[in-house]
């Protein structure tokens, strides 16, 4: 596929900001099977784009601009060229040992239900990681529903699990505390996907996992919509959890009651599907 993707982000302050600064983690890398053809971001404010990388090997921009600011808008567009890989990342930056993706954090902490699942799932299924960890994907795809309604706050594995329902994020979280609790190192990855089908349409950007198998490597699973990464989702960042790898963050100073709007529109221009909203 050739997918095009636009993905504007539009800031208000009620009462203008004294200044925002932003890190943005929203520019594709090339790796087998995703190829970045263009890109740009753009900020409708008079600021510099300062480019990097994170400990994680993401590319990711970081600006401010002096106020009063009471709107802003951050525009992300371009094309890449993705191929089928059966969900198998190879040739991504990595900076860290598949270990280190069994660290826990605030978000995806071991939790004693998630756990009992996992191993239950696990005791189903067979020897084999990759078998175990396809089991684990149609199991949390039974047992939890997907909402693409966004949530006011950041709701952590355990909480999502408990509701049964959640976000795209809410549900790569619970299969990453799965998956690491049977000794599967498992990580965050933010990105896009081409809603095909019945796919049900996001609010904003698209979120799944990739799990360490020996042997493959890093695997892509999306228990949004029970299938493992395919060459509809364009990877961006990865991380821990869903703040390591967030597509935006930053902060303000001054200003009062925030809001934002996110569009995002990602379309198939190698066979000139319309495009939509996910």
């Amino acid at each position: 596929m050739r997918l095009k993707i636009r993905h504007e982000t539009v800031y208000r302050f009620e009462t203008p900001a004294a200044a925002v600064t932003q890190t943005l983690r929203v520019t594709p890398r090339n790796h087998e099977g995703q190829h970045v053809i263009r890109w740009r971001v753009d900020i409708d404010r008079n600021c510099r784009l300062r480019s990097a990388e994170d400990a994680f090997g993401n590319q990711t921009h970081v600006f401010s601009v002096e106020g009063p600011v009471d709107d802003m808008t951050v525009l992300v567009e371009g094309e890449i060229d993705t191929q089928d890989t059966s969900g198998v990342v190879a040739g991504a930056v990595e900076r860290f040992p598949p270990a280190l993706y069994l660290r826990e954090t605030e978000l995806t902490g071991f939790d004693l239900d998630i756990a009992a699942f996992a191993q239950a799932v696990r005791e189903d299924a067979s020897d084999d990681p990759l078998s175990q960890l396809h089991a684990l994907l149609g199991a949390l795809h039974r047992e939890m529903t997907f909402d693409p309604k966004p949530a006011e706050s950041a709701t952590t594995a355990a909480e999502a699990f408990r509701l049964k329902r959640g976000l795209c994020q809410d549900l790569a979280h619970v299969f990453i505390v799965a998956a690491r609790a049977i000794g599967v190192p498992a990580r965050y990855v933010s990105g896009y996907l081409l809603a095909t089908g019945d796919m049900p349409e996001h609010e904003a950007g698209h979120a799944w996992v990739e799990a360490h198998v020996p042997g493959l490597g890093w695997v892509g699973f999306d228990p949004a919509h029970r299938l493992c990464a395919t060459e509809a989702h364009a990877r961006v960042a990865i991380g821990l959890d869903s703040l390591g790898a967030a597509p935006i963050r930053g902060v303000r100073y001054g200003g009062a009651a925030e809001t934002f709007d996110i569009k995002v529109k990602v379309e198939d221009v190698s066979k000139g599907r319309g495009y939509r909203r996910f």
